[in-house]
């Protein structure tokens, strides 16, 4: 009697305060009524501000891909980390679709309610399997917070999602490919160490194994991040990864690349050099570059394959982890194989570690949209976007357009659809890094086409906003 007694106050209290219902119940497969990011700062102060924080919906780099586009459905389908109101810092692993038929966007679906978790390292990633079921893997935090795998219930539909199964990984980096699911992930071991898995079906996986885990320091202590890439549908898989000196994330340096064209059986270099797992000795002959000796920090940003399977890596180095002018230059930069040698250029300069973006190819014209210009708060994450061009394969850049302006808070993550189709080719979030507030979402094209997705909708479906560039 008092269990029916308390679930009807719980309902009564419900119906007479919705702010209530949002912060008792759980809303997963529920719909919200506008596109709300969820605001975050890691609550490491420096001179000049916090380490990270600000709109991170679209964080992090290594969460890959927030978005699919599907020519069957003539729709790119996204996820993000939302939250419930701009009052609230609770994360809503929130997923939407854009129609390039009608030009609109439908009121985005919990997947998965995180509750009292505020953290956007439990973003969502998704992926679309043969059977065009949508899937989405939500990252975990160790062993404290499993990740989970979740699959909707009909085709091609945000509507509804059904937990498969609930395993440890962080940093999911899901790949559908001919052979089915290659699931590149973190495990947190004490330190971040680098594991992937397989599975044909997505309900039955191959046992983890461990890619790669390095010692260093004088606590002889591993650490790894990594961003990784899928070519023709799998035939090659391949991750560029870093090392933190002594396990610590804030030491990340050096650059590695391994690749593999069967599956993950067999893992190599670039020059086809058998790899044994884990990888496991910082002069590796995966190692792509030496920046510990340089004394620089590596940040990974995006990877690519040209036409012929060559991999190109988007990242940033710096002098150090603290934000600021001390540690200037923030360099962006294109590592790429050439078939002969690794080469390396210099696109740009940021003022910020945590300044995202992503690379496109085409085949005579590559193209890098990120935050690149320093924004209303300077030296704090994110930035005023711009497109920059390249049309000799990386060799020279230039900055062809600057698509946000004079806008009130910085912008962030700019993250690359997969089969990105306009005008849905990068979507992104704002917000303001210095204190905590209201984070809205946006997508874009390379004509410098900005549209802001409602943030209040009354309708099922609503055309997003353009974005006015002052």
């Amino acid at each position: 009697m008092f269990h029916k007694l308390f679930r009807f106050l719980i309902l009564f209290l419900c119906l007479q305060n919705p702010l209530f219902a949002q912060d008792s119940i759980d809303l997963r497969n529920t719909k919200i009524n506008g596109y709300r990011g969820i605001w975050f700062e890691l609550n490491q102060k420096y001179a000049y501000g916090d380490k990270y924080s600000g709109g991170l919906g679209t964080y992090t780099a290594k969460h890959i891909p927030l978005a699919v586009y599907s020519p069957k459905a003539d729709k790119t389908f996204f996820v993000y980390g939302g939250t419930t109101n701009k009052d609230k810092r609770r994360l809503l692993c929130m997923i939407g679709s854009f129609d390039h038929k009608t030009l609109t966007v439908n009121r985005p679906t919990v997947v998965y309610d995180k509750m009292v978790v505020d953290d956007p390292h439990d973003n969502p990633v998704l992926s679309i399997g043969d059977d065009d079921h949508i899937w989405v893997f939500v990252s975990g935090r160790g062993t404290k917070r499993k990740g989970i795998k979740l699959r909707s219930v009909k085709p091609l539909s945000t509507e509804k999602f059904l937990i498969v199964t609930e395993e440890e990984f962080t940093y999911p980096q899901v790949w559908s490919t001919d052979n089915g699911f290659f699931h590149f992930f973190t495990k947190y071991t004490g330190v971040r160490e680098l594991y992937f898995e397989t599975s044909a079906d997505g309900r039955t996986w191959s046992p983890t194994q461990k890619l790669a885990g390095i010692p260093s320091g004088e606590n002889n202590r591993s650490g790894h991040y990594q961003v990784s890439g899928s070519f023709k549908e799998g035939k090659k898989l391949a991750t560029f990864f870093n090392r933190h000196n002594n396990g610590h994330p804030d030491a990340r340096t050096d650059l590695y690349y391994v690749q593999s064209k069967d599956y993950g059986k067999t893992w190599t270099t670039v020059q086809q050099d058998t790899l044994l797992l884990p990888i496991s000795t910082i002069g590796s002959p995966a190692r792509v570059i030496d920046y510990n000796s340089q004394k620089k920090n590596v940040y990974l940003k995006d990877m690519q394959f040209d036409a012929n399977g060559r991999p190109i890596l988007l990242y940033i180095t710096s002098n150090g982890h603290e934000p600021g002018p001390k540690n200037e230059p923030y360099e962006w930069r294109i590592t790429q194989w050439t078939g002969q040698k690794w080469k390396t250029t210099v696109v740009c300069s940021s003022d910020h570690n945590y300044d995202m973006g992503s690379l496109y190819l085409e085949k005579d014209i590559w193209r890098i949209v990120g935050p690149t210009e320093s924004g209303p708060q300077k030296y704090g994450t994110g930035g005023e976007i711009a497109v920059w061009v390249s049309r000799d394969d990386g060799e020279h850049w230039k900055k062809e357009k600057q698509i946000t302006t004079s806008s009130q808070w910085n912008h962030d993550y700019v993250r690359r659809p997969i089969w990105a189709k306009a005008p849905f080719q990068f979507f992104w979030a704002n917000g303001n890094p210095e204190k905590f507030g209201k984070s809205e979402l946006f997508f874009g094209n390379f004509n410098g086409n900005v549209y802001k997705l409602p943030y209040t909708m009354k309708n099922d479906t609503e055309k997003p906003i353009p974005y006015a560039r002052e």
